[in-house]
């Protein structure tokens, strides 16, 4: 009896969120009159060569996967989506004594915006950014190793706060 009326009040607790309009973040739309979108390499100024591309890459398949916009080339799409990896830091995140690091923090910092076809600005997002640790490894090769997977990992989450950012509130 006690699980029947567990299960009871969950139906009942879900039943008045979906009633209510609640929903997560990020589950809004783009902006009115934006069906579809083209997303530009985005630019580079750091030091980490190809980020861009990776970056690029899993922010497009955030959209694909997320919305219904659809993408198209940049002579037909409704709205521009551009972004500049601004700065790439890393620095100590855990120590062992004063002067070896076990583990290090990669920072991205990125500027974003996105225009109609028109170029004015629909959206923009100045200075967002986001950090992924790593661990450093015996050997020199083996710590740009497990840099460059937490770069991966940072892109496919930094993918899902742009797009959180640019569709809430829309």
């Amino acid at each position: 009896m006690f699980g029947y009326k567990k299960a009871w009040m969950i139906c009942v607790l879900f039943a008045s969120l979906m009633g209510c309009g609640y929903r997560f973040a990020g589950g809004g739309n783009f902006p009115a009159g934006v069906d579809s979108v083209f997303v530009e390499i985005f630019g580079n100024r750091s030091s980490e060569v190809g980020l861009e591309n990776i970056f690029t890459n899993d922010l497009i398949y955030e959209i694909t996967r997320k919305s219904d916009v659809r993408l198209a080339s940049k002579d037909n799409a409704d709205a521009i989506l551009s972004g500049v990896i601004t700065e790439v830091t890393t620095t100590p995140a855990s120590r062992r004594g004063e002067s070896v690091a076990i583990e290090r923090r990669v920072t991205v910092r990125v500027d974003l915006k996105l225009t109609n076809a028109q170029g004015k600005v629909l959206w923009s997002a100045k200075d967002v950014s986001a950090n992924q640790t790593y661990f450093v490894g015996g050997l020199t090769q083996q710590t740009e190793n497990n840099k460059s997977d937490a770069l991966i990992a940072l892109s496919k989450r930094f993918a899902e706060i742009i797009y959180n950012q640019l569709t809430t509130g829309f």
